[in-house]
């Protein structure tokens, strides 16, 4: 799930509600540039495996694994700076699942999407406090295994 716990989103409202929120509103934003849903949420089978928030696919063709991250404040970096190796480390497990389905392996590349600010409403229609960043290529897999 997209970042939880006590990020400072305190609103009554589940932590999965608002990672909910804040993928919706990543979805969005990158639909709005011109890329395509392919899935949501794909979880790598087995224990201790890890989970690639949104899957895009760019209009070229190269797959973008994506990986959502919020914070109500920039303090200790922010929400881009939360993605550390060991997150890293689990989304590329996951994609590395994912491609295995594929018959042939695209283009590919690792995104973050960091929703900076008050939280983002459920039908992801956020408030002027909320900057989006998107960070293409924020990391890549090499040295990973």
């Amino acid at each position: 799930m997209a970042g939880s716990g006590s990020s400072g989103w305190a609103t009554g409202r589940s932590t999965r509600s608002v990672g909910a929120a804040g993928e919706a509103a990543a979805q969005a934003h990158l639909e709005a540039a011109g890329l395509r849903l392919v899935a949501r949420n794909f979880k790598s089978p087995g224990r201790g495996g890890g989970e690639v928030d949104l899957i895009m696919r760019e209009p070229d063709g190269t797959l973008v694994f994506v990986e959502v991250r919020q914070r109500a404040h920039a303090a200790f970096g922010g929400a881009a700076a939360s993605v550390g190796w060991a997150k890293q480390r689990r989304v590329i497990f996951a994609a590395r699942h994912y491609l295995q389905r594929l018959p042939a392996l695209p283009p590919c590349r690792f995104d973050v999407v960091a929703l900076q600010g008050t939280h983002p409403t459920v039908d992801a229609d956020m408030s002027a406090d909320v900057r989006i960043e998107w960070i293409r290529g924020a990391f890549d897999a090499t040295g990973y295994s």
